[in-house]
């Protein structure tokens, strides 16, 4: 092993710069394949499609109500609104 770094550092700037992507770019592939496969096992799991289903409607009620308190921010509904009116107290 310590011969292989010696001679990587004797080698060229240009060199070892090559080497680097190429290490780097293996070590990802080897991290997404890793990352794929565990991400197989959990995804056939029976749970997780109904915690999907729940996490993508509380994404959606909280963008669809964020949206409403930007465009409409004297909504009585609004949580700004409310803010406002207990400051207000």
């Amino acid at each position: 092993m310590k011969n292989i770094i010696h001679h990587i550092r004797k080698q060229p700037e240009e060199i070892r710069t090559h080497i680097l992507h190429v290490l780097t770019a293996v070590f990802a592939v080897i991290l997404i394949a890793l990352w794929f496969y565990s991400l197989g096992a959990n995804w056939t799991s029976p749970g997780t499609t109904e915690g999907i289903n729940q996490d993508f409607s509380a994404v959606k009620d909280n963008m669809v109500n964020g949206y409403n308190n930007i465009m409409n921010p004297n909504n009585p509904n609004s949580d700004a609104y409310l803010k406002a009116q207990e400051n207000s107290l």
